[in-house]
């Protein structure tokens, strides 16, 4: 839960095969948006702007994407529109370190969906879908299809950020040890419980400098938005038109400050502050993963106790998921096969489904379970589409890149004593969530990379006008990141308001969010700052 991104809803829909009752048609009655599952530091160091002289060396350097049919991709859900043999692959080598252009390259992976009404293509449309450490590719290609209007005149392009995925990845852990790390307990009781729990930290740190020491220093947000300038050139587009998503956002930031006069048409969904301290970013998002619990445990309990067992109101809901959790503390829940899901599973798979009010049925079905049944298969299976585990038992490299990129883009570095001062104020905003998310602090303790506080710098008042969205009942990234990042960014960036639920705005598929959104991307039509949809 220390990450923004999310199960992204295709992904979630693919998983249906498990068998859920008719309770997901029962909680799906109510009349919700529905929506895609998807994920103060002072001192700050204010980054310069690159050059257009560095611009056009880096254009000399890039060549055009050999684009072949795409290998690899995971399974397009039916009606997703595109088609496997509709999407294009390529890798474009971006020099590992920006300090030395001519020394060793990586590749950044991309994926490719060409305009389906070529004659009036405005150009590319660069995708991020969050993270930090999603995956572009994959996601792009089970997703295509929520973006097929703006697919008419884009080329939707996705890619995996460097050090994700298919572009370089970091890699810590054997799949073997993810199972024990997503098992182990992160909301420690007792002195030991906290040194087991500090240790553990510590030495994943220990292995990710082992496996990919060479890389960590170089996966940081900012040259991310290097690479996003190079994918712009190697396109052939004379500015970027780009869609953030959550860490996205934070990410399309970073590219403005940067190369502000290369920006065109830039929406930046779910967004992530960031000119505040890891600490509060993450008491802020316990505390909103709380008022979304509060939201699906009010709509549980409208089913009834038949369908909605854990209570008969939204407090008893939420008191009810909190008494269940504590208990996996010391009698971990059975599944199907032979994972067992302990607090810090079942705490995970909770917070997973509330992402989005489509996966709400997932979730009250799960607790169902979990009380009448002491099956926690589909808490289980939650929490692993969360932790990018895939149903053979291996795992994508989210946790590693999300932990590394995260450290490489600042110097917040907290011990057990840092935590232990600051559990009451968690613990009050969230009593579900606020002491796993406190522990979580400890991610880059003991991190071989120092990290640079420049990469929370995203001002960028000379751009073109950013359109930044927020949903008012976003759990992963509250709702007040949004004003803060358009204050940020300065300029002529306007915000748009979701009254809704869930993470993001675009992909609950609000029809007013829709129309803004595509009528500024098609059309270049900016909306009244502080216009308001839902």
């Amino acid at each position: 839960m220390a990450r923004y991104g999310a199960i992204h809803g295709t992904v979630l829909a693919g998983a249906g095969a498990l068998a859920v009752s008719g309770l997901v048609s029962s909680l799906g009655g109510i009349p919700l948006h529905e929506a895609e599952a998807s994920a103060t530091h002072h001192g700050m160091n204010v980054t310069r702007t690159e050059t257009s002289a560095e611009s056009g060396a880096a254009r000399a350097a890039v060549r055009p994407p050999d684009w072949k049919r795409c290998t690899g991709l995971p399974e397009i859900p039916p009606g997703a529109g595109t088609p496997a043999s509709g999407f294009r692959c390529a890798t474009l080598k971006v020099p590992l370190d920006y300090a030395e252009p001519s020394g060793r390259t990586i590749g950044i992976a991309l994926i490719k969906v060409p305009a389906t009404d070529p004659r009036h293509r405005i150009g590319s449309l660069l995708f991020n879908f969050g993270g930090p450490g999603g995956d572009g590719i994959g996601t792009l290609a089970q997703a295509a299809g929520q973006y097929a209007e703006l697919g008419t005149r884009y080329d939707l392009v996705g890619f995996d950020p460097r050090g994700v995925g298919r572009s370089a990845p970091v890699t810590c852990v054997g799949d073997k040890r993810m199972d024990e790390i997503a098992a182990r307990d992160d909301s420690p009781d007792t002195a030991a419980e906290e040194k087991a729990y500090a240790d553990g930290r510590a030495a994943y740190a220990k292995q990710c400098a082992a496996r990919s020491g060479e890389l960590l220093p170089h996966v940081g947000t900012p040259n991310a938005a290097r690479d996003m300038e190079m994918i712009r050139i190697a396109l052939g587009d004379r500015k970027l038109h780009y869609f953030g998503i959550s860490y996205g956002t934070w990410l399309g930031g970073a590219y403005a400050h940067r190369f502000p006069d290369r920006v065109g048409r830039a929406v930046l969904d779910a967004a992530v502050d960031t000119g505040i301290s890891s600490a509060d970013l993450a008491l802020q998002q316990a505390a909103a993963f709380q008022r979304a619990l509060r939201e699906f445990a009010a709509a549980c309990a409208r089913l009834g106790t038949k369908h909605c067992p854990s209570g008969t109101d939204a407090p008893s809901v939420v008191t009810s998921i909190e008494r269940l959790l504590e208990g996996l503390d010391q009698n971990p829940l059975p599944t199907s096969g032979a994972r067992k899901v302990t607090q810090s599973l079942g705490t995970t798979g909770v917070a997973a489904a509330l992402y989005s009010r489509n996966a709400w049925p997932y979730l009250a079905q799960g607790l169902a379970d979990a009380v009448k049944r002491r099956d926690g298969s589909l808490l289980l299976m939650l929490a692993d589409l969360q932790n990018g585990r895939d149903e053979d038992g291996t795992y994508t490299n989210l946790s590693a890149a999300n932990t590394a990129i995260t450290c490489a883009d600042g110097t917040d570095r907290y011990g057990p004593a840092d935590v232990r001062r600051l559990l009451p104020e968690f613990r009050d905003a969230s009593p579900v969530f606020g002491t796993s998310m406190a522990w979580s602090l400890l991610q880059c303790t003991g991190w071989p990379v120092k990290g640079d506080d420049a990469a929370r710098e995203v001002s960028a008042p000379s751009a073109a006008p950013i359109l930044v969205v927020g949903n008012t009942g976003d759990p992963a990234t509250p709702y007040a990141w949004a004003p803060a990042l358009t204050r940020e960014l300065g300029g002529r960036a306007t915000l748009l308001t979701l009254r809704g639920e869930g993470h993001g705005a675009y992909d609950t598929g609000d029809p007013c969010v829709r129309r803004t959104v595509n009528a500024y991307l098609l059309q270049g039509a900016v909306p009244t700052s502080g216009a308001t949809c839902g």
